[in-house]
């Protein structure tokens, strides 16, 4: 578990940008069930080395004609919970943080695990989700 004031940054970097942050079950669940349309769902971490890239990446994607039309996101290491019932929407990928997972009408469509964000830039992060967005969204 890391300190809230240590994460609170990183969370807000996303909630202010849109996303919902998810910190129970019953808000995963909630969430995931009930989407109609698409909706992306962000593993936010605190890895530097993949999330801080990850997320100017994901809100640099939102800035195409096409982009999902809901956001939510659960944090890794803290809301451990709400992330392990994330990660069963996810399968059968393996667990990954941090991951971004893309659902049309409840259903997984596009994914990109640790190692697909990990030593990329940004742009290449926000070009991936855009092209998943033509597709499905």
């Amino acid at each position: 578990m890391y300190p809230p004031e240590f994460v609170k940054p990183m969370k807000e970097d996303l909630v202010n940008a849109g996303f919902q942050q998810l910190t129970t079950i019953d808000e995963v669940d909630a969430t995931v069930k009930n989407s109609t349309g698409t909706l992306l769902v962000v593993v936010n971490s605190v890895c530097g080395c993949a999330a801080g890239n990850m997320r100017p990446g994901v809100k640099l994607s939102l800035n195409n004609e096409k982009h999902p039309s809901n956001l939510a996101t659960v944090f890794a290491g803290v809301d451990t919970d709400a992330v392990a019932q994330a990660r069963k929407y996810f399968l059968p990928y393996p667990a990954s943080s941090p991951s971004i997972a893309l659902f049309k009408d409840g259903k997984l469509v596009h994914f990109l695990e640790r190692h697909h964000i990990e030593g990329g830039s940004a742009q290449m992060i926000a070009d991936n989700l855009a092209e998943a967005y033509k597709e499905f969204c």
